[in-house]
Order: structure tokens, then sequence, then C-alpha cells
């Protein structure tokens, strides 16, 4: 019984984490079209954000809940002001684009901050499950994606930016005729994904640690995950996360972690060749 536990915990964890390195892209790429190769630098720069800043004496949840998503939107807002704004709609200068600035990245933040892993010790010490012991950080890391995922939800289902962002991005000429500024809320919607994505990059530094090419374990992983949920950024990110995360985990727990990530890669493959366009693509359409 405390062996099941475990694994249930381990499965939430693993599909939590998955949703959290994912869902930042996703509403930079499900919403915008926008296919950012420097997603795993932004996690990555959230990550360095929290840990210089919680070492520099900020509190510890303020460097990771207000520090890392605020540095990472100013960073967001000024990439999609002087790069991303002019390459909308071509999306082979986007991926040359955004890769070229994911390797500029790494190399500043290699040549400023050092090729070394940097971390900081994960709160709440562990919870005890029968013979079992787990970190208190993994609940909270579970509890952290719940919120997200409400958080977004509610802000694009039933908020009136929601509304005229779903509507912009879907046809930005008609927005504009009505009055919306198309300009201002492609800004805001690429800050909300790079916010998230630091926000991210916080939440997991005291688990995986930070570098400067850490972005490159997450950046497959987050493409997977998005591609498989298909149309719908929020939900189809929660399905494809929960559904990989759980096959991922619960074979990392029967075997190896390098086994794990296999079937998590081959369970991806299995959706995308019976559901071309991912999980929302044919079920939950029109789910946010």
């Amino acid at each position: 019984m405390d062996a099941t536990i475990l694994l249930l915990v381990q499965i939430l964890y693993g599909a939590a984490s998955l949703f959290l390195i994912s869902i930042g892209l996703a509403v930079i790429f499900g919403m915008m079209g926008v296919i950012n190769f420097a997603h795993g630098e932004f996690l990555m720069i959230g990550g360095f954000a929290f840990v210089l800043s919680q070492r520099a004496g900020v509190n510890f949840w303020v460097a990771m809940f207000v520090v890392a998503p605020l540095v990472v939107a100013i960073f967001g807002v000024i990439i999609e002001r002087t790069i991303i704004r002019w390459l909308y709609g071509r999306v082979v200068d986007t991926i040359l684009a955004t890769w070229g600035l994911s390797l500029l990245l790494i190399g500043i933040a290699s040549t400023t901050l050092g090729y070394y892993q940097e971390g900081v010790a994960p709160p709440f010490g562990s919870v005890q499950i029968g013979n079992y012991s787990e970190g208190g950080y993994t609940f909270f890391v579970i509890g952290v994606a719940f919120f997200i995922l409400a958080l977004l939800y509610g802000l694009l289902r039933f908020t009136q930016f929601g509304l005229i962002a779903r509507g912009t991005m879907q046809n930005p000429a008609m927005a504009a005729a009505l009055g919306v500024n198309v300009s201002y809320v492609y800004s805001i919607t690429f800050a909300l994904g790079a916010a998230v994505s630091g926000l991210a990059g916080a939440v997991l530094a005291p688990i995986a640690g930070v570098m400067p090419v850490i972005g490159a374990t997450y950046i497959a992983k987050s493409f997977i995950t998005v591609i498989t949920g298909g149309a719908s950024p929020v939900a189809g990110t929660a399905l494809a996360a929960g559904i990989l995360g759980s096959t991922g985990q619960i074979t990392a727990f029967l075997t190896t972690a390098v086994i794990g990530e296999v079937v998590l890669l081959a369970t991806a493959i299995v959706i995308l060749r019976l559901l071309p366009a991912g999980i929302t693509g044919r079920f939950f359409k029109g789910a946010i």
C-alpha cells in the first residue's frame, strides 16, 4: 500500500513537472504560432533569476513568485518587440531566429555565470509515507502546477483579456478592425508565456538545479508535450502532460529513469500516429 501511494505521488509529480516546463511554450506556440527554440533558455533565465536573487538576500518566495517571472516577462517583451514581431507568419525565420537566440543566451550565461550547476536547497523537508519518505517539495511542485493550470484557464476563459487574446490570435485583422491594439495583445501574450516559463524554471531549480545548458534538457520534452496536446494550449498541455508523465514515471518506477524517458517518447509517437492533430485536435475541441 505504501509503495502504491508513493507511486501515485511520483506519477503526479511527473505530470506536474512536465506541465510546468511546457505550459509557457504552449501559450506562445499554441496561441501565437511562434516556434520558440529559446524556450529552454527562458526556463534557465527564470532559474538563475531565482537562485541569484535568493542568494543576494531576497526572500525565497519573493524570488520565486515575483522576481523570476517578472525578469523573464520583461525579457520576453524585449524579445517580442525587437525580434519576434517582425517574423510573425514566417515559420522558418522564427525557428532560425529563436535558435540563434538560444545559442546566444547559452554563451552569455556560460561567460558571465560560469559553466557550473547552481541551486538552492528545497524547503519543507521530507514526508513519511509508511516505510518510504518523499520530499515535501514534491507536493509543492504538484500544487504549483495545479495553481498555474487553474489560473491560466480562468484568465483565458473568463476574463475580457482572455477573450480579446483568443480572438486576436484567431483573426488579428478582424480584431484590429474592431479597435483592438493587436501589437499590444501580442506583447502581453508573449510576456505571459515568458513569465510562466520563468516561474517554472524557478520552481524546478531547487530540484533540478540550473546551469547555462539546462534548457536543452527541457526543450525536447516541452515540444513533445505541446504537440501531443494539440490545438488547445492549456487543456491540451495538461492532458498530454498527464498521459506522458504518468507512463514515463510508472516505467521509471518499475525499471530505470532512462527507460522511462524512452517510453515517454514512444507514447507520444503512438498518440500522434493515432491522433495526428493531437489530443485536443480530435477530442475536447473548443477547449482553452
